[in-house]
């Protein structure tokens, strides 16, 4: 169910049993993510319903007496949906909705229906499609049940076979959908393998991704460093799409930025491969900004989860900068210092704070070059800008002793990685006339001219 603009807002109730292997605090901060996530699919949430218990009833979900309450609470909130903290079987959903009176969404239908909002890619748009079509398939089953044999057909009509119903027939249409999306799939990912290729022969390029969970920020601060206007919105999952722009003012070595999807708890089993494609960009990466909202209590919790699913994806031993953000709403800085070693304590609003940020970041490049110096004939000056583009040049003079005249730069970056594959040849011609000369007796040597004496 979606929430369309301008509409007036469905009023929904968030419900969940707490088992007693879960602590209050984990708890609460789970159905205050509910409520986020009910947000952004533009729900009002009008009550809060729950329940403790050793386990979910098989039945429907909360106990006999207590669906007798939740009955009573939605008539008093004038509530049409009941959102449900956890993923429950459609015969769960089947029979609440039935007793309550109302729509019943799981948490993993919210997620799911949030993903296929905002999800704008091919790419993600066919995953998260894979992921909705496996979430209905059981759900039509459980409807064809509950319908009884007057959903069997007398006859193979309307594109059905002979006694084929029209679940089956739904059914049917399903599988043979997420084949044909797969069949999609597998080409894009042959289209990805080959970008990536492309993207890893520029190794003179600086990237950094931006990791975090869902509303931590990450949006905020790429629009901060970058000047983009990538979508900012106190939303869970605002953005799925990764987004890449250059740091602005660019800096030298020129560093590439990316946006990511958000992380978030109790990911549909579904959505966990579609999730983690998105996150090719952060395996590319040479640096991961780990954004972390310091103003949310429990964001020890969206740090171990964070965490844990970089690990699953192999980029356990990629460089991290830990960055708190939102420290102007809450927060202790001197505590976060003090137990998180390295990390930056910062407010996505404040430009110094931003500033800051920046530098780190351009100083964990710096760091990293080296100072060296190129040589290139003159018939290769189409790599100047290039080698400008990729250097701190740090001098440039011309060598008339050099033939077909060429210019020397000094840069804070190596040879191989400054000058492009398809022309690394410049650098070993320069390497052997830079030794010759060196063999040369000394009084053959004419003195190097600047720029400005060669006339430009």
């Amino acid at each position: 169910m979606m929430q369309e603009p301008g509409q007036k807002r469905t009023r929904a109730i968030v419900a969940a049993v707490q088992r007693s292997s879960v602590s209050d605090a984990e708890f609460d901060a789970s159905l205050t993510e509910l409520r986020q996530l009910a947000k952004t699919l533009g729900f009002e949430v009008v009550g809060k319903f729950t329940q403790k218990r050793a386990g979910f009833d098989k039945t429907a979900y909360f106990g006999t007496g207590k669906r007798e309450e939740l009955k009573e609470q939605i008539l008093e909130n004038q509530a049409e949906i009941i959102l449900i903290d956890h993923e429950i079987s459609p015969s769960q959903a089947f029979n609440l909705e039935k007793e309550a009176g109302c729509e019943v969404m799981d948490r993993t239908m919210v997620i799911l229906e949030i993903f296929h909002r905002h999800a704008s890619s091919r790419f993600a748009r066919a995953q998260v499609e894979i992921a909705r079509l496996g979430y209905m398939a059981p759900r039509l089953r459980e409807a064809a049940k509950q319908a009884g044999p007057k959903d069997r057909a007398r006859s193979g009509t309307g594109g059905r076979s002979g006694g084929e119903s029209h679940g089956e027939l739904d059914r049917r249409k399903i599988r043979d959908r997420i084949t044909e999306l797969q069949k999609e799939l597998d080409g894009m990912a042959l289209e990805r393998k080959t970008q990536r290729a492309r993207r890893q022969e520029r190794q003179d390029l600086a990237r950094v991704a931006l990791v975090g969970y869902t509303n931590a920020g990450k949006s905020t601060l790429m629009r901060a460093l970058t000047g983009s206007e990538a979508l900012v919105a106190d939303k869970l999952f605002a953005t799925l799409d990764t987004t890449v722009r250059a740091l602005h003012p660019e800096s030298i070595p020129r560093v590439l930025v990316s946006d990511t999807v958000g992380f978030i708890k109790n990911l549909p089993h579904g959505l966990v491969a579609s999730f983690k494609s998105t996150l090719d960009e952060a395996l590319e990466a040479s640096l991961l900004v780990h954004v972390v909202d310091a103003s949310d209590p429990g964001f020890e919790r969206q740090l171990a989860v964070t965490e844990e699913v970089l690990d699953e994806i192999g980029a356990q031993d990629l460089p991290r900068l830990v960055v708190f953000n939102k420290i102007d709403r809450a927060g202790d800085e001197a505590a976060l210092h003090a137990k998180y070693p390295g990390c930056l304590v910062i407010s996505a609003r404040r430009e110094a704070d931003i500033a800051r940020l920046r530098e780190a970041i351009e100083a964990f490049f710096q760091k990293r070059l080296v100072e060296a110096e190129l040589f290139l004939p003159w018939s290769a000056q189409k790599e100047r800008g290039h080698i400008f583009d990729t250097c701190t040049v740090l001098e440039e003079r011309w060598r008339g002793r050099v033939p077909a005249r060429a210019w020397r730069a000094r840069g804070r970056e190596a040879p191989e990685r400054a000058i492009r594959p398809e022309n690394s040849r410049y650098v070993a011609a320069a390497a052997r006339r830079r030794s010759m000369a060196a063999r040369r007796p000394k009084e053959q040597e004419k003195p190097a001219a600047t720029m400005g004496d060669q006339g430009g």
